[in-house]
């Protein structure tokens, strides 16, 4: 049987990552019910590798799984016919990335993404509004992708200091998606960022080179990466180099 959820309620400490119901559970990885989603509150649940994901009807629900999925960025998977794709949209002067240009299209887009196997989102109003006050305060950033001025792909994540958290990507056209996460492949080997967080294991993210990671080894990393200055968040043509050469 698992053990009672804790409940909180705003501005209460979130319990250790390590209270989180185990894999044996109905619900491996689920610390916390309740609290809040400012942004000081989002900042302390990062801070300790917690993150929100619930769904219409449901409380806030917090989740610190173990392990936790990361994309070790020099370990970033461009198989071929990526690579081609890659090569083909960095050439074309009608196809751009960029960064934090469409922040609110982007989430927005994210939440409205039909994924297969999945009825609704775990993007509900509450969160577009708590991850667009994060974004207000420079700790949440979106990467978009275009094609003649038109908004095909994207991705937004969270910030802190040099760690950075994946959060949902969407596509409108073929790989427009994976074009905007090597976007910020790019953006975080450039500036020396050692891995992006996935959160949880899927087959698709395997694909590219996520693995999983023991979750107190990820919430050191996680809390020293944190005090690292923020990131200098562009997208330069440049960047390109640090995955296909010139």
């Amino acid at each position: 049987m698992d053990p009672p959820l804790p409940w909180l309620s705003p501005g209460d400490p979130f319990p250790p990552p390590d209270a989180a119901w185990n894999e044996n559970s109905e619900a491996p990885g689920l610390l916390a019910a309740g609290g809040s989603l400012d942004v000081e509150t989002l900042r302390r649940a990062y801070t300790q590798g917690t993150f929100p994901w619930f769904s219409k009807g449901q409380p806030i629900l917090w989740w610190a799984p173990d392990p936790r999925m990361v994309l070790r960025v020099g370990q970033f998977k461009l198989h071929p016919s990526f690579i081609k794709t890659l090569k083909k949209f960095r050439a074309s002067p009608v196809c751009t990335v960029t960064v934090d240009k469409a922040f609110a299209q982007v989430i927005r887009a994210c939440a409205t993404h039909r994924r297969n196997g999945q009825s609704g989102t775990w993007i509900v109003p509450a969160m577009v509004t708590a991850y667009e006050a994060l974004h207000a305060q420079g700790l949440a950033h979106s990467v978009e992708t275009w094609i003649d001025g038109e908004l095909v792909g994207g991705l937004y994540c969270v910030a802190l200091g040099h760690a950075v958290f994946g959060e949902s990507m969407f596509a409108r056209v073929t790989d427009a998606s994976k074009i905007a996460l090597a976007g910020l492949v790019c953006i975080t080997r450039e500036h020396g960022v050692p891995w992006i967080d996935c959160q949880q294991n899927t087959r698709h993210l395997a694909s590219l080179g996520a693995r999983e990671m023991p979750r107190d080894l990820f919430i050191a990393g996680v809390q020293s990466l944190a005090e690292a200055p923020s990131l200098r968040w562009d997208f330069k043509s440049v960047y390109w180099s640090q995955l296909l050469p010139n």
